[in-house]
């Protein structure tokens, strides 16, 4: 159970920033935002991981994987793309915009 165990990092790193990221204003909609926009990259990344495991471009070590899979592609390979969708606008949130001076 390698990857699963990868994905701890980037799990913990988007949900302490997520959660930094609560008192900003737009949480809820931003919030929103991001759980649609996860929505859509896991349908396209369950469209697209199972294509292309399908044709043979890449495998995975069974040792290494969870077991828990949908279709073909296994659900580790689900949580990059929910950690983007969160952790992208949380940490857009929390960086001061710069100034532009003329």
């Amino acid at each position: 159970m390698t990857y699963p165990l990868i994905l701890v990092p980037f799990v913990a790193l988007t949900l302490a920033v997520t959660l930094a990221s609560a008192r900003r204003p737009g949480f809820a909609r931003r919030m929103r935002a991001s759980a649609w926009t996860a929505l859509v990259l896991v349908a396209l990344t369950a469209v697209f991981d199972n294509v292309m495991i399908a044709v043979g471009l890449f495998s995975y070590p069974e040792e290494h994987l969870s077991g828990l899979r949908i279709g073909l592609a296994p659900l580790e390979d689900f949580a990059y793309p929910i950690c983007a969708a969160f952790l992208v606008p949380a940490l857009f949130s929390l960086v001061p915009a710069r100034r532009h001076t003329a």
